[in-house]
């Protein structure tokens, strides 16, 4: 519990970063356990072992709290050392997209995209874009170029679309269908998707 590593501590005592922290902390271990709708600030700080009035002075709302929960709490995705053929890069490119989303931030941050309605739905797919979408477009982009110059990718294969198709199917699957990426399943989708795709 992310409260209860902070139990020890004497609560007048923590300011500045550390409380941040355990409030970020008490945070994303209320997503994970209560979701969006019934997440509050008021759970936070007794989760946190605060007062209400410290979170607020930080965070203006729940949206703003969860937004930076998210954002500070997704793990990154990271450069993908050559791995000597496009087909094993976008493998690796594939397995660390869905560490991210089965990380606990990740799967809280699905969580509050399935539960929350439209007028916060946009704050969080702005965290989505920056802390998964865009990295990943930017590494996709990337290992393409890359297996150009290796000679395993046509050359006309730099289309932004290219760069669309793993988020999209990615993301398809784990959040319309609801399924979960096996490393077969990631497989099959770069030898029967992509890797035919960037060698047509």
């Amino acid at each position: 519990m992310a409260g209860s590593r902070w139990s020890a501590t004497s609560p007048g005592r923590r300011r500045g970063p550390e409380l941040e922290r355990a409030i970020l902390d008490a945070a994303l271990e209320q997503l994970s356990t209560v979701g969006w709708n019934a997440f509050t600030m008021e759970g936070v700080a007794a989760c946190a072992h605060t007062g209400k009035a410290a979170v607020y002075r930080r965070w203006a709302s729940k949206a703003d709290l969860v937004a930076e929960v998210l954002r500070t709490g997704l793990p990154p995705i990271g450069d993908i050392p050559d791995g000597g053929s496009v087909r094993e890069d976008l493998f690796r490119l594939c397995v660390r997209m869905r560490d991210v989303m089965e990380s606990r931030a990740g799967q809280a941050l699905r969580a509050v995209l399935h539960e929350c309605d439209h007028a916060h739905a946009g704050w969080f797919h702005d965290v989505v874009r920056a802390g998964l979408h865009d990295p990943a477009h930017q590494l996709i982009r990337e290992l393409v170029e890359r297996g150009i110059e290796r000679g395993d990718v046509r050359v006309d294969a730099t289309s932004p679309f290219v760069a669309d198709v793993i988020p999209a199917i990615m993301m398809y699957r784990a959040k319309v269908c609801g399924s979960e990426w096996t490393d077969p399943d990631l497989a099959e989708m770069i030898d029967r998707v992509m890797v035919p795709l960037l060698r047509a």
